[in-house]
């Protein structure tokens, strides 16, 4: 029975053109700087905030400055200890900020790629999500990044490109349902 039934199918499919599927896109390689400023510029326009930072030390004194305004920290199993801010170190459910390490970043979609190994409730739960990326793992597409990062890829991957949103309810954008309403992403130009 099933067998007739197929054969129905794809005689009656025999007539019908295939449809032609489009090349695969295929971005050059891109000078650092290039992609740098095409990553800033799509995840800006996603809603997410970009801060370039040359060296550790700038890093940790703009860390500083930037946690004052938060009340305690989730963070993640790989951020660097030096990149840790002096808060109260709270659960991912009860902190207003949520730091995580990339495992690196996408120019084309502005999207910066997450380890679950790092740790997935500080990467959704607090409502402000602070995420470092080396800007040597800035890759132009993410076939490039998923091959350049094939050798330490986790079980399963967060790619973030800008704060949580939605307009289901209504036709009306609302930030922070699914995630992190506020999305920014440090790039570290010494690394």
């Amino acid at each position: 029975m099933r067998d007739r039934i197929l054969a129905r199918i794809r005689r009656s499919l025999e007539h019908r053109p295939q449809p032609a599927l489009p090349e695969p896109l295929v971005l050059p390689a891109l000078p650092r700087a290039e992609a740098l400023d095409i990553f800033s510029e799509r995840l800006m326009g996603n809603g997410g905030e970009v801060v370039r930072l040359e060296q550790l030390e700038a890093a940790q004194e703009w860390l500083a400055r930037f946690a004052q305004t938060f009340a305690g920290v989730a963070v993640g199993r790989t951020v660097p200890s030096e990149l840790h801010p002096r808060l109260p170190v709270l659960p991912p459910e009860e902190a207003p900020l949520g730091i995580s390490w990339a495992l690196g970043a996408v120019a084309e979609t502005g999207t910066v790629i997450l380890s679950s190994q790092e740790g997935r409730r500080t990467q959704l739960l607090p409502p402000s999500h602070l995420v470092f990326v080396p800007a040597s793992k800035v890759y132009a597409s993410l076939e490039e990044a998923l091959g350049a990062l094939k050798a330490e890829l986790p079980s399963a991957l967060g790619l973030h490109s800008g704060p949580s949103k939605s307009a289901d309810i209504g036709q009306i954008m609302v930030k922070g349902v699914h995630g992190p309403g506020r999305l920014v992403v440090a790039l570290l130009l010494d690394e």
